[in-house]
């Protein structure tokens, strides 16, 4: 199986099967770490899984203008029987349009894989569509000008929520949802601070991100200046810092010993607020994949609870926390369900990171743009509603309770959190006294792109006396 065979296997999986390739799915993906990771760190693919990558990856994020091309060059729809010819053709296309890969080749590959379908009646077809594309390449790009959905490569639906949440930046957000993300780190401050681990890390960090350019040039010969310029402190964090070109995870400086994890700076404000003590006793609802978790243990001395219902994603989590040599209970059941799992002893802080649409998170797992449907919203609204209502019992007089997703809609932040509060009469916000984002009515907002960040809510609740 070649690269543009796996690829198209995969989409495949995600469009027709309605399948997501984020870790959760990871059996659609050859090696021991998820897809997602994979794209974090796309050093560590061989030269084939990171062109099967790029496709997997670009063919989700340009959906949508795709398939308004597709539209154009088919004289009529495919069957829902040949819908895996059209995820050869989307490929197809995005080889023309997005990747630089000889024309000739882009179209030959792609013909060539109607026998890997085992549809050799549609050779002629592929050959015609893409080739008609080619001659129609300019007057087609002149009418995505005039289609929202497809020059921005969003549903419609959520272009509209998204406009109607956000009527001043929903344009800066649809652009920022197509960019690719940052390679955010986190420094484990048990082990040293940002500053000593960049300090001592920068001339390797340096060294494992040097492109086809520099491989003649010897990394000591750099001067300082020219090293740090691939690195930079990701703004409001504590630990945050970005390298701008990613590098294989097993060649970051004391990765293996713990000295270093991936994670978004957006993500890493969570177990800031919640204002951690020596010796609370603490819960992180909703766990995995766990970088949550393993912050709170490396900002404090406390005693922690993981609860996540995915057995395996609870895996993942005792797997990282060994790495970073930190220690938690973790319980794999329905942190919603409290009689499953729930011991008696009430917890001084809770962070309840709630399912969600994860619509600021678009740049990093491209196929929410496919998969996520309108009626999803209100489905998920309602869960986390419940996880609120059943976790607000288990927190101490005066403790606090972070809310937070990686949505930027509305209906799963402060909608959420104002029903809660006006049902829940020991409940009472804690302002976030922090810049980052833009102020809601309840918590803060930080849209995807800000500092470089994913598009994540939070809002701290305290509960009286």
């Amino acid at each position: 199986m070649n690269a543009r065979s796996h690829a198209l296997d995969i989409l495949i999986q995600v469009i027709v099967a309605g399948r997501s390739f984020t870790p959760s799915s990871r059996d659609l993906f050859a090696g021991p770490r998820s897809f997602l990771d994979a794209a974090l760190d796309p050093a560590n693919k061989s030269r084939d899984d990171g062109f099967t990558q790029a496709i997997c990856y670009g063919v989700c994020r340009n959906f949508f203008r795709l398939d308004f091309f597709l539209q154009q060059l088919l004289e009529k729809p495919l069957k829902q029987k040949d819908k895996v010819i059209y995820c050869l053709l989307l490929m197809g296309l995005y080889q023309l349009t997005e990747m630089r890969v000889p024309t000739h080749a882009a179209v030959s590959e792609t013909v060539s894989l109607t026998t890997h379908l085992k549809k050799e009646w549609a050779r002629g077809l592929v050959n015609a569509v893409l080739r008609n594309f080619l001659r129609r390449q300019e007057d087609l790009m002149t009418k995505l000008e005039k289609n929202f959905s497809a020059k921005y490569s969003h549903p419609q639906w959520m272009i509209d929520k998204i406009k109607n949440d956000w009527p001043k930046e929903w344009i800066n957000i649809l652009e920022a949802n197509n960019e690719h993300p940052p390679f955010a780190l986190r420094v484990n401050v048990r082990r040293g601070t940002r500053e000593q681990y960049v300090n001592s890390s920068s001339r390797d960090l340096f060294a494992g991100s040097r492109g086809a350019h520099d491989v003649a040039l010897d990394p000591a010969d750099k001067p300082r200046d020219d090293v740090l310029e691939n690195i930079r402190n990701i703004p409001h964090t504590q630990s945050g810092i970005i390298l701008n070109t990613p590098v294989n995870v097993s060649e970051l400086p004391g990765f293996s010993e713990g000295k270093i994890s991936v994670q978004d700076g957006a993500a890493q404000l969570a177990a800031e607020l919640l204002k951690l003590e020596k010796n609370q006793y603490v819960l992180d609802a909703c766990a995995a994949p766990g970088g949550k978790t393993a912050h709170i243990l490396e900002m404090a001395d406390v005693e922690l609870v993981a609860v996540d219902k995915d057995p395996k994603r609870l895996q993942s989590i005792e797997e990282n926390l060994s790495r970073l040599q930190l220690k938690a209970k973790c319980i794999a059941a329905d942190v919603g369900n409290v009689s499953q799992w729930f011991e008696g002893r009430l917890f001084d802080r809770i962070l309840l990171d709630a399912p969600c649409s994860a619509s600021g998170v678009i740049r990093r797992h491209p196929d929410i743009k496919i998969l996520r449907q309108d009626k999803d919203i209100a489905k998920l609204a309602d869960e986390q509603k419940r996880l609120l209502a059943a976790l607000w019992p288990l927190l101490k007089p005066n403790g606090i309770l972070v809310y937070a997703t990686c949505s930027i809609f509305s209906d799963e932040n402060v909608e959420v959190v104002a029903d809660f509060l006006q049902k829940t009469t020991d409940a009472f916000e804690e302002k976030i006294a922090m810049d980052w984002g833009v102020a809601s009515l309840y918590g803060r907002q930080i849209l995807p792109g800000m500092d470089e960040m994913d598009g994540f809510y939070f809002c701290a609740l305290r509960k009286a006396s």
